[in-house]
C-alpha cells in the first residue's frame, strides 16, 4: 500500500471557471467497482451524459441546476456548499440519460458502478435523507444517509459525514474487506473530502489487521482517499470542520463491518455528544 495508490488530488479550477475538478475511473483506481468524478458548471452551461452499463448517483455539492432525465426539467439543488444543508441527489439506473444545466454556479459529484439491474430513476431531496448523530465526546460526528441499503439501487450506498474540528470519525476503526455475512461484507469505499478553509486538513490512517501494512494520509479540500481493505479511521484537524462523501460498493449492500477489537473499549467512555453537532440541518 502506498500514497500514490490511495489518495487522489483534485484539479484546482480557479474561481469563475468551470470544468472537471476530479476524475477517477475504475481502471485508475485499480478495482472492479466505482468510478468517481466532480464537476463544476457555471450558470447556463450544460453537461449531458448517459449511464450506459452503470448505475450512477449525482450528488449536488453546492448551487442549483436544471436536470432532465426523461421526466421533464427539474430545478435541483439548494445549499450553497456542503456545509450549508442537506443534499439533493439523483439516482439513475443503467441505460439512462441526463442533462444538467447550471442555474447558478453548481458543483456535483458523480459515482458509477457496473449494473444490469432494471430499476427506476429517483430524485432524492433534502427531506428524503436521514440525519443522525453517532459516537460521543471527541468521537462525535453527524451522519447523513443519502442512499441507504434499503434504497432501491443495485450496488451503491452513499453517505455524507460531518466531523467537527479535532474529532475522530470512522471510529472505533472498522474494516469491510471480507465477504463473511452477516458479520462482514466486502466493500470498496471512496472518501471525498471538502473543507471550508483552504489551509484545513484531516488525517486518515489505513492499516491492516496485525499492522503488516500501515499508511497515514493527509487529505485536504477536494482530495479523494480510496479504501480497498483494512481499517481506516479519520481525525479532523483542530479548528477545521471536515466533510466527506462516502460511496461504497461491493459484494453486498449491507453495511456489516468488523471493528478493531483493540479499540472498542472507547465506547464505554462516551457520555455526551459534542454540542457543536449537528453541523448542518435540512
Amino acid at each position: 500500500m502506498n500514497g500514490k495508490e490511495s489518495i487522489v488530488h483534485s484539479k484546482k479550477v480557479p474561481a469563475g471557471q468551470s470544468g472537471e475538478m476530479l476524475k477517477l475511473s475504475r481502471e485508475d483506481a485499480g478495482w472492479d467497482w466505482m468510478s468517481f468524478s466532480v464537476r463544476r458548471l457555471n450558470s447556463g452551461e450544460s453537461y449531458q451524459t448517459s449511464t450506459g452499463k452503470d448505475e450512477a448517483v449525482f450528488v449536488i455539492l453546492g448551487g442549483r441546476c436544471l436536470a432532465d432525465w426523461g421526466e421533464g426539467q427539474r430545478s435541483i439543488g439548494k445549499r450553497k456548499n456542503v456545509f450549508d444543508g442537506f443534499p439533493y441527489a439523483l439516482y439513475l439506473p443503467a441505460g439512462s440519460q441526463v442533462n444538467f444545466q447550471g442555474e447558478t454556479v453548481c458543483e456535483f459529484a458523480e459515482c458509477r458502478v457496473p449494473s444490469e439491474a432494471e430499476l427506476a430513476p429517483k430524485l432524492i431531496t433534502p427531506s428524503d435523507v436521514v440525519s443522525s448523530l453517532r459516537g460521543g465526546g471527541n468521537v462525535s460526528r453527524q451522519i447523513v444517509d443519502v442512499i441507504r441499503p434499503d434504497f432501491p439501487a443495485d450496488k451503491l450506498v452513499v453517505v455524507e459525514v460531518y466531523t467537527p474540528g479535532g474529532n475522530w470519525s470512522s471510529y472505533p476503526p472498522h474494516k469491510h474487506d471480507l465477504h463473511n455475512p452477516p458479520k462482514e461484507v466486502d466493500l470498496d469505499e471512496i472518501y471525498y473530502y471538502r473543507i471550508e478553509q483552504p489551509e484545513g486538513f484531516a488525517f486518515q490512517h489505513l492499516y491492516s489487521p496485525g499492522r503488516s501494512s500501515e499508511l497515514t494520509l493527509r487529505p485536504k479540500d477536494g482530495d479523494v482517499v480510496l479504501v480497498r481493505s483494512g481499517y481506516h479511521p479519520v481525525v479532523a484537524g483542530p479548528g477545521y470542520d471536515v466533510y466527506y462523501l462516502n460511496c461504497l460498493a461491493g459484494s453486498s449492500r449491507t453495511l456489516a463491518v468488523t471493528e478493531d477489537a483493540s479499540h472498542v473499549w472507547i465506547r464505554d467512555t462516551w457520555k455526551e455528544t459534542d454540542p457543536r453537532l449537528p453541523l448542518v440541518k435540512g
